[in-house]
């Protein structure tokens, strides 16, 4: 069995898979202060709760977009689980050409997502993470990463619309019967269910042009995947554990090949 981290700015997100089959998956809070034990702690005792022996899991592999964590959650690993992890950094194998100007620069969540998307889907593919930040993957007809778009992302465009008025509440992030709310509350998730629709409809229309291919599949994913999904007819698959799964793939690719 390995285990699988994708360290997001808010959350970092677990999963154990055995061979292909996932066995679990959970997400923690991401917390900078948060040292090594008490992330390990954190750890075992969600193992426990599920039954799983830490001694069960072999290996594991680690893609982040935190730094300041990199070190902490790799110290967890040894400590608690028994291994070094793989980490997705320059010199693991990715199997993936980034056509960009600077390679360095590209995200490692993004470059698991175009992993997983061409493994699982093929190519042209646009692959459109709700996270942190929502971003806009591209590949194109030849398999390579061509760049994309970073737009803000849903959670933090509601937290500064809270933070930055004196009178907007905190809502859920859910959709409203109708585009035209009656209250505070429908009118903010109006804002955001329904603005971000129309702003993932129209990127992804941009990029189809761009490529001029029209046939070209659109993947969903990230936490609020499903909710936007529902809203526009461009957004072809969700697949949730799209990262995850792009993390399994590549511990197999670095780990003698073995699948």
């Amino acid at each position: 069995m390995i285990i699988c981290l994708d360290v997001g700015n808010t959350n970092i997100k677990f999963a154990l898979y055995d061979g292909e089959t996932l066995k679990l998956s959970f997400r923690v809070a991401t917390e900078l202060k948060k040292t090594s034990d008490e992330y390990g702690a954190q750890l075992l005792g969600i193992l426990k709760e599920n039954g799983v022996l830490k001694g069960e899991i072999e290996g594991g592999i680690i893609s982040s977009v935190v730094p300041q964590l990199d070190y902490t959650l790799e110290r967890m690993i040894r400590t608690y689980l028994g291994f070094g992890p793989l980490q997705l950094a320059p010199g693991l194998k990715t199997g993936l050409n980034l056509r960009v100007d600077n390679a360095k620069e590209v995200g490692a969540d993004r470059v698991v997502n175009n992993v997983a998307a061409v493994r699982k889907y093929g190519y042209p593919v646009i692959i459109v993470d709700f996270g942190t930040a929502t971003t806009f993957n591209v590949v194109d007809r030849k398999g390579e990463f061509i760049g994309g778009v970073i737009a803000p992302g849903i959670k933090g465009s509601l937290d500064s619309l809270v933070n930055g008025t004196a009178k907007l509440p905190r809502v859920e992030i859910e959709r409203p019967e109708k585009v035209i709310g009656t209250n505070t509350v429908t009118n903010m998730q109006s804002g955001i269910v329904y603005g971000f629709a129309g702003l993932v409809e129209y990127i992804v229309k941009r990029i189809k042009r761009e490529l001029k291919e029209e046939n070209v599949l659109t993947v969903a994913t990230g936490g609020f995947s499903e909710i936007i999904a529902k809203e526009i007819s461009c957004i072809d698959k969700v697949d949730k554990l799209l990262t995850l799964e792009g993390l399994r793939y590549l511990y197999y690719l670095n780990s003698e090949g073995k699948q």
